[in-house]
């Protein structure tokens, strides 16, 4: 790669790519979207159950996940590692969370239907703990991070891990389908803070290492004149920043529950004057 090439503008990282294995079926659930949220708005209930904001932030979610999966910047993986961790992250941490919170409002599912018993196992805050965990270890030690750099099957499968997973773990933190999801705010807050610590755990790991531990990068070109190590360091805040809107949400949510058990607690008799 020539120098210049080293050292792209934003507008060079986002120059859009198309691949239709991604856009087809985007474009189909952002269809499918709108038109049940055209059908919704007419009528007074159903603008109620789905205000135009939802419908802004979902739109938000369908256009960060196309910047982060088909743009120039996926080509560049192989030069900078933050770049990579950052695509990453978008789709673990600020994707999902915008598309859950643009569903509509009292979505009711029939947990003893097939649909609702699925969406049951997989919402279980153990099941989705697993998932999230395995993808987060398996994906960062140094044999399965070299295989999503340097093979195309690998390359392609890490990020739609990233984003599936994910959508799991906010989807029991935000709690959209709440017929097939029993969880109180208190479980949901402490899933929160266990669900962060593999995450938190890989970035420690990439902050205070000496050396640099993916071999793709070792003696590496890397964008913007930084050292691999640098690259790797860089990567351990960004993913370290990006889990930290989450532990926040967490921990307001087990305040929250603690206040509720405080307030549903048996008062005192008024003392008596």
């Amino acid at each position: 790669m020539s120098a210049p090439d080293l050292n792209p503008g934003l507008a060079d990282l986002l120059a859009l790519r198309f691949d239709p294995l991604v856009w087809l079926p985007v474009l189909a659930v952002s269809g499918f979207y709108v038109w049940r949220f055209v059908q919704a708005r007419r009528t007074p209930a159903g603008q109620a159950r789905w205000p135009i904001w939802k419908a802004m932030l979902f739109g938000l979610g369908i256009v960060l996940l196309l910047l982060a999966t088909q743009t120039a910047a996926v080509t560049l993986t192989l030069n900078s590692m933050a770049l990579y961790m950052g695509r990453l992250m978008v789709l673990a941490e600020v994707v999902p969370p915008l598309l859950i919170l643009g569903l509509p409002r009292g979505i009711a599912l029939d947990p003893r239907r097939p649909l609702g018993r699925v969406l049951g196992v997989l919402l279980d805050p153990w099941v989705a703990l697993a998932v999230w965990a395995a993808v987060i270890i398996f994906w960062n030690i140094p044999a399965g991070f070299n295989a999503s750099v340097v093979t195309n099957t690998a390359a392609a499968l890490l990020p739609v891990l990233y984003l599936l997973s994910s959508l799991l773990v906010w989807g029991v933190v935000l709690r959209p389908l709440p017929s097939v999801q029993p969880a109180h705010i208190g479980s949901r807050g402490w899933f929160g803070l266990i669900a962060g610590l593999p995450m938190m755990a890989v970035a420690a790991v990439w902050l205070y290492s000496r050396q640099v531990l993916y071999s793709p990068y070792v003696g590496a070109l890397c964008l913007w004149n930084l050292s691999p190590l640098e690259n790797q360091q860089i990567s351990g805040w960004i993913m370290m920043l990006a889990g930290l809107p989450a532990t926040g949400l967490a921990l307001v949510q087990l305040m929250a529950w603690l206040i509720q058990l405080a307030d549903s607690g048996t008062q005192p008799p008024a003392a008596r004057g």
